[in-house]
């Protein structure tokens, strides 16, 4: 019995000692983990500056004259002589000169024998370079289509002068440019392109003549003048009005973007061959320039330039007038050496936009379609100007 009260009582003892309650092991705490190094955030970066709204802004300093051809000389001193009583009364944009400092110039080229022209141009002037002086140069000429005075078969597509409601006027964002006054009295853009194809400006007898194709008005719009060859052989000859105030959008540059004419492909041949490839296509395409150009008739001996003077094959260059004083002579060096040489400032364009751009012209024919239509050339402009330009420039803020 006592053996079996001992082993009882060690049972017993087992039992109650597993019951008990036991000490738990404290759980193993990893270490807390180190506090992240904050990384500064970098400033924003400065807004980049506004590109120079004038050659003031772009800043000009003196070149060195070049050597001239005397028969581009001469050229040029004809279209000088043209643009001088523009030059003595106009305000000059460019802030560069003023109409008085042209007084002495025109005053003497006037009566100036031609073949003096190149030394005056090499010593009369002062040759600028405005900023960079980084040119580039494209061309233009003076078109001639097919069209009527009258709507007729064949002859549809109509040729409008400028209409009375596109005005200048200052819209609600506080910007101020061409447009319309709307139905509620507000100064709205003005149609589009695609707007007046589509009959905005239909039945207002603002129709000049009517074109037999659309492309060839197209590019004829984008010429700013030409000539329309009327049934009877007469020719109409057509120069700009004004513009719609919509974005001038370069078709071609559209083509190159999209992979559907090569880099350095985009010539007008090469749009034109595309357009007329696929007519919705190209309609399209057209509509995507939301500019428009309206006419006037001229009668008087060739395109008139911004200046209101004809404008002349090989002479007459287009600029913007925030950056060349239209009327100043330009000598362009460019790697395009039928482009190169002494031009005179006497047009502006719809693209033809900032400082050292510049559009050539080439008078009408096929030569002069094949040149301005192929036009690309990089190089280096100077502005002739009134001597004492630059120092006073560089002195008057």
């Amino acid at each position: 019995m006592r053996a079996f009260a001992r082993r009882a009582a060690l049972a017993l003892t087992l039992v109650v000692a597993a019951c008990a309650p036991r000490t738990p092991t404290p759980p193993t705490v990893p270490p807390p983990a180190p506090a992240p190094v904050p990384v500064p955030t970098p400033p924003p970066p400065p807004p980049a500056p506004p590109p120079p709204a004038t050659a003031r802004d772009a800043g000009v300093a003196l070149g060195s004259p070049a050597p001239l051809n005397g028969v581009e000389a001469e050229r040029a001193l004809a279209a000088f002589r043209l643009s001088c009583p523009a030059l003595m009364k106009r305000q000059d944009q460019s802030g560069l000169t003023t109409a008085a400092d042209w007084q002495p110039l025109c005053s003497e080229a006037s009566s100036l024998p031609s073949a003096n022209a190149a030394a005056f141009f090499r010593d009369r002037f002062e040759w600028v370079r405005v900023g960079a002086g980084e040119a580039f140069a494209t061309g233009y000429y003076e078109p001639e289509i097919l069209g009527s005075r009258t709507q007729a078969d064949g002859y549809a597509v109509p040729i409008y002068a400028k209409p009375d409601d596109l005005i200048r006027c200052t819209k609600p964002d506080g910007t101020a440019g061409r447009g319309r006054i709307d139905e509620t009295g507000t100064c709205a853009l003005y149609f589009a392109r695609a707007e007046i194809e589509d009959g905005a400006l239909a039945n207002r007898g603002l129709e000049l003549a009517w074109a037999a194709d659309p492309v060839e008005l197209f590019f004829l719009q984008i010429q700013g003048s030409g000539r329309v060859k009327l049934p009877d052989g007469q020719v109409m000859r057509i120069g700009y009005a004004d513009q719609n105030g919509r974005e001038y959008i370069a078709i071609g540059r559209l083509l190159r973007d999209r992979g559907i004419l090569p880099p350095g492909g985009a010539n007008m041949d090469a749009i034109v061959a595309w357009m007329r490839s696929q007519p919705d296509g190209g309609k399209a395409l057209m509509r995507e320039n939301l500019s428009y150009i309206f006419f006037k008739e001229l009668t008087g001996p060739g395109p008139l330039g911004a200046l209101n003077v004809p404008v002349t094959a090989r002479s007459s260059v287009a600029a913007d007038p925030k950056f060349v004083p239209l009327g100043a002579p330009v000598f362009l060096t460019l790697d395009r050496r039928e482009a190169s040489g002494l031009w005179v400032a006497q047009d502006t364009g719809g693209a033809i936009k900032g400082a050292n751009r510049f559009d050539t012209f080439w008078g009408a024919g096929d030569a002069a379609r094949q040149t301005a239509g192929g036009m690309s050339a990089k190089g280096q402009a100077l502005i002739l100007l009134p001597k004492g330009t630059v120092a006073h420039a560089q002195t008057v803020p």
